[in-house]
């Protein structure tokens, strides 16, 4: 093959021509992404309850939706909260590679069976499913300009002009307004209520008949009589539209003419849809919006459109109001997918001079540079081929792949030269006669590199996903460099490189001169110290097998992680007060944070948008939560500057705070699989021991878990027990008082629930009326006593007729997962640790919980507990790929022993350099352990297959060898240095992206060192072992055909 384009140059530039072109149109199509579809696909359903408690909603909703569950494709798991503001969340999670549109249609299918069987408040309200990820992708603070507008006026503006054309926007899967819109609030007075004997059944009644759309029809309809000629529509009643129109509604006419109308038992005002939220952004008055990627979705494309769009709608807003990004996750992947384009040219620049450095000729190295190009190019046309996006991990690959690809082309050049010098044939012949000696070492070569990676494309859940770009970017990478190698770099060396007269082998003169001096003198050294080597290979083999017992035990030592921990440039805060606190002093508390992130963190943090009423654990008035927006990478220099820095000194600050648990957390490092890093499990209730033994359960363990040394910030993901007062109702007595128990039901509902009763006008879009007893009514349980009943007689009966009460504990947010009744548990991996160490931690506590509970992981912590137990299969099943494609390549079963013996040398380089920067056992590093495999092997073959045939020619044992060692010194050492140095950048990298570039970047690097710098060592000894234990027949025959 390689001589038919030896022959033909303007072909095989062609070739090369037409590979790059369908790369360069590839690059512009191809999506840009952090992360390619790593979280498996989820879809959220959400109800609400308008005054429901935790338990009630818990029991008539949560679970009815629950059980309809069943016979869904691919289903994973399933979580549930149901909390005391009437807000229900089941978020049902699919296996990779799911349809997310199918998963929605089927929930939405099975959902239907179950709402016939909900209360009608909640059929009311609407039940939303949606396909979106957990994390936020973008929040958007809307603020006022020296406070001229409250936080509902924001919140309104937001629900009437921005929410609907963001969630519009391709990309966005949900959208949550932070603060609520206008609504016509009725705010009813007992007092006055008693004294007109009125009953908020008779308002609602009156409301519902007075303030509706008639349909009337109208004047000379079809059919009409003969001869009509006046048709028009009849308009009767419409919705009303201000606090005046409400005022006016006529609650009773009395028969001598007197009226009572809904003001004089109620103040009408417009109001918010509920109270329970305050957003406020760098200190001032604010409402938010919070977006969330829909399933599958591209962060970067979705966050551009949606800055798009609000910049689109920006001349609406009104004087005095303005709007920033409070949170925002995509510079962050702007910056590192940045950061890997400048590594992969620095390191283009590091491969062209070590090769400029031992080529020392600088059309020689051009054309193994040539083909750097034309394999990149080529490696993109086949990511756009298999639906691939330019991404970290397949830049991670093409960083790799740099210096794999050159080495293809160096082999064929530095060959072409030695012979051109050693046989003084011309650029042409010497190609020819080159290339038939190390297409099979090529092949070969390219053979095994991708039988390293292959396996990877086959793994399942996430981690496969991780190793599937990996794999496809570095095997097409390797092929594509094989067949350039065959086909362009011939053809360039035949026509670039000038004849060089026989003997005349590199330059002698200058630094060139001195540089060939010493690594001549350095390769007779080496190759003295082989011979010795190979006279006593029982020391040697002694040695090797006290490298294995160190590579095995540190193996077992290195902590396991999932992914490496990155500076987003962005994290969360949470506020959690004693039960029972108060929204005023839950904003103290925001406020407190406010102030020391603003003045004491001010060269770090750029914004800081609070949430009082919301946050992760639960809503509630005692709850809130942060989100920190950090300066950009380059104004915070330092690790003390870095995002894990900030929040390990945030933390320390809010320990010190008596009023309130605060937490500061950096999101993960997918987004989608939750919103803390570290771990997250649930205690199970397996067996109905109740709730209290679960809550029991879990202080137990985190109790346990605060004196483990691995583990620190474990917390239960909840709000503690807050105090309800229980009302009980004798409904004896209220049946002997003519009383009935719906009549009571609905006063409770509608005084103290707050209750939705139906829509309003207001400015051309329809918003909700809503009753509810006047603040000043429902502050004590006294106020109880200030509401009556009407009974059957007309008279009105006083609840404490009826009723008594007492105080009782309750939780405001109740979870389940899989359907059972369970708490969450969050925390980290103290510092030095990993995340593998600290769930080994937890499942040993884990171990000492009650007959009946058990603990299962989500998110993350699911993911990481797939991929840690696929490594070992993962690594066994290349190893195993590599040794048959060897078997097949020397067309023996000996042969390959000696290849795969150099495999642990290349590892403990890898394990050393990691364990030395403290660096886990993650995935990028299981990358990094495959690549250094397949780079060792491949240093072994370029020997192997030399000794092999100069053995196969009837030389001796030795000789051969050593003779092998001595051709090929030059380019193993070439090769690795390059590799190498392409991994350098990676390895030293700072800022944006660095923790993952880290990872990869030094487990490669020290693998590659300790490969070449064992390697060339143990190889020929490993050749010569083997050869003499398993090939005697062929010694044998060898020996005969000296004799002859």
């Amino acid at each position: 093959m390689s001589r038919f384009f030896i022959d033909r140059p303007i072909f095989a530039w062609v070739i090369a021509i037409v590979i790059m072109l369908a790369g360069a149109l590839a690059i512009f199509n191809l999506p840009v992404a952090q992360y390619p579809a790593i979280a498996p696909p989820a879809v959220t359903i959400q109800a609400t309850y308008p005054g429901a408690s935790a338990e009630t909603l818990q029991d008539s909703v949560t679970q009815v939706i629950e059980q309809r569950m069943t016979g869904l494709d691919g289903f994973r798991y399933m979580k549930s909260t149901s909390d005391s503001t009437g807000r229900l969340r089941i978020e049902l999670t699919f296996e990779p590679g799911t349809n997310p549109d199918i998963a929605q249609v089927q929930v939405q299918n099975k959902l239907s069976l179950a709402v016939p069987l909900l209360p009608d408040a909640v059929q009311r309200q609407g039940i939303q499913v949606t396909k979106s990820a957990t994390g936020y992708l973008l929040v958007i603070a809307f603020t006022a300009v020296d406070g001229a507008y409250t936080s509902t006026e924001l919140a309104d503006f937001i629900t009437t002009n921005v929410q609907d054309t963001v969630s519009r926007v391709t990309g966005v899967g949900e959208v949550q307004v932070f603060g609520s819109p206008y609504a016509m609030r009725i705010w009813l007075n007992p007092d006055k209520m008693n004294q007109f004997k009125v009953t908020p059944g008779d308002i609602r009644s009156a409301v519902l008949a007075q303030n509706a759309q008639v349909s009337a029809g109208e004047l000379g309809g079809a059919p009409a009589v003969k001869g009509q000629t006046l048709t028009a529509t009849i308009t009767a009643q419409t919705l009303l539209e201000t606090p005046k129109d409400f005022e006016q509604i006529i609650l009773r006419t009395t028969e001598d003419g007197a009226t009572v109308r809904l003001k004089d038992v109620a103040r009408i005002d417009y109001g918010s849809e509920n109270y329970n939220i305050l957003p406020r952004w760098n200190g001032r008055n604010a409402s938010g919006i919070g977006i969330r990627l829909a399933s599958g979705a591209n962060a970067l494309d979705t966050a551009e459109g949606v800055i798009a769009e609000m910049e689109r709608i920006t001349p609406l807003i009104p004087e005095g109001m303005e709007w920033d990004v409070a949170y925002d996750t995509t510079p962050f992947v702007k910056i590192s997918i940045e950061g890997v384009v400048k590594t992969l040219i620095e390191a283009i620049i590091l491969v062209f001079l070590v090769m400029y450095l031992f080529l020392q000729n600088f059309r020689a190295t051009l054309i193994p540079t040539i083909a750097v190009p034309v394999v990149l190019l080529g490696t993109f046309a086949v990511l756009s081929a298999f639906g691939f996006s330019i991404n970290t991990l397949t830049m991670f690959a093409m960083v790799l792949a740099i210096g794999l690809l050159v080495d293809d082309a160096i082999v064929v050049v530095e060959n072409v030269e030695r012979v051109m010098a050693e046989e003084g044939l011309s650029p042409l012949e010497a190609t020819r006669k080159s290339m038939d000696q190390i297409t099979g070492a090529l092949v070969g070569i390219g053979l095994v590199l991708s039988a390293v990676f292959v396996p990877m494309a086959f793994f399942p859940g996430s981690a496969g996903v991780i190793y599937k770009q990996f794999s496809i970017t570095i095997v097409s990478a390797m092929a594509l460099s094989v067949i350039v190698a065959l086909v362009l770099t011939p053809a360039l060396c035949a026509t670039m490189l000038k004849p060089v007269e026989k003997g005349h082998t590199h330059e002698k003169k200058g630094f060139f001169g001195w540089f060939n001096r010493k690594f001549d003198s350095s390769n007779a050294r080496y190759q003295g110290a082989v011979g010795r080597m190979l006279h006593k290979s029982g020391r040697s083999l002694i040695i090797y097998g006290g490298l294995l017992a160190i590579t095995a035990f540190m193996f077992t030592r290195l902590p396991t992680s999932f992914l490496p921990d990155e500076d987003q440039g962005v994290f969360f805060t949470q506020v959690q007060l004693p039960a029972g606190a108060t929204q005023e002093q839950t904003l103290q508390v925001l406020a407190k944070m406010e102030d020391y992130f603003l003045n004491e963190e001010g060269d770090n943090v750029k914004s800081l948008f609070t949430v009082a009423g919301f946050s992760f654990s639960g809503t509630g008035q005692n709850s809130g939560i942060g989100f920190v927006r950090l300066r950009d990478w380059s104004e915070r220099p330092g690790k003390e500057n870095s995002a894990a820095g900030i929040v390990q000194r945030a933390s320390a600050e809010f320990a010190s705070w008596p009023e309130a648990q605060a937490f500061a957390f950096a999101p993960p490092a997918i987004r989608e699989l939750g919103n803390a890093s570290g771990f997250n499990l649930f205690i199970q209730d397996r067996t109905g021991l109740g709730r209290d033994a679960l809550i029991q359960a879990r202080n137990t363990m985190i109790g346990e878990a605060a004196k483990n040394p691995v583990l620190m910030g474990v917390r239960p993901n909840a709000t503690a027990d807050t105090p309800q007062y229980q009302l009980d109702i004798d409904n004896a007595k209220a049946g002997a008082l003519g009383v009935s128990v719906s009549e009571i039901s609905d006063t409770l509902t509608s005084a103290w629930g707050g209750s939705f009763i139906n829509d309003f006008l207001d400015r051309g879009r329809v918003k909700r009326v809503y009753m509810q007893a006047d603040a000043p009514f429902r502050m004590l349980p006294e106020d109880l006593n200030r509401f009556y009943v009407r009974n059957n007689d007309g008279e009105m009966v006083p609840f404490s007729n009826f009723s008594s009460a007492q105080w009782s504990m309750a939780s405001p947010r109740l979870e389940r997962y899989n359907g059972l009744p369970a708490v969450e548990i969050q925390g980290q991996a103290a510092p030095g640790m990993s995340s593998g160490d600290a769930m080994d931690a937890m499942e040993a506590i884990a171990e000492n919980l009650p007959e009946g509970m058990g603990i299962e992981w989500t998110g993350l912590s699911y993911e990481e507990r797939q991929s840690g137990s696929q490594a070992p299969l993962l690594y066994a099943l290349s190893l195993l790929i590599v040794f048959l494609c060897l078997a097949a390549l020397y067309e023996s079963w000996s042969i390959p022993f000696a290849v795969m013996l150099i495999v642990p040398l290349g590892v403990v380089g890898a394990l050393l350099a990691a364990s030395g920067r403290g660096l886990a056992n993650d995935v990028y590093f299981q990358v990094a352990l495959l690549t250094t495999v397949g780079l060792s092997a491949k240093n072994a073959i370029l020997i192997v297959e030399f000794a092999k045939e100069q053995f196969d020619q009837g030389r001796d044992l030795l000789e051969a060898t050593l003779d092998a060692v001595r051709m090929r010194l030059r380019p193993i050492i070439m090769t690795s240095l390059a590799f190498g140095l392409g991994v350098v950048p990676l390895a030293i990298s700072t800022g944006a992206g660095s923790g993952s570039q880290n990872a990869i970047g030094t487990g490669v690097l020290g693998g590659t060192i300790s490969a070449t710098v064992l390697g060339i060592f143990f190889v020929p000894i490993f050749f010569v072992v083997v050869t003499r234990l398993f090939g005697n027949k062929r010694a044998k025959q060898n020996t005969a055909a000296q004799g002859e």
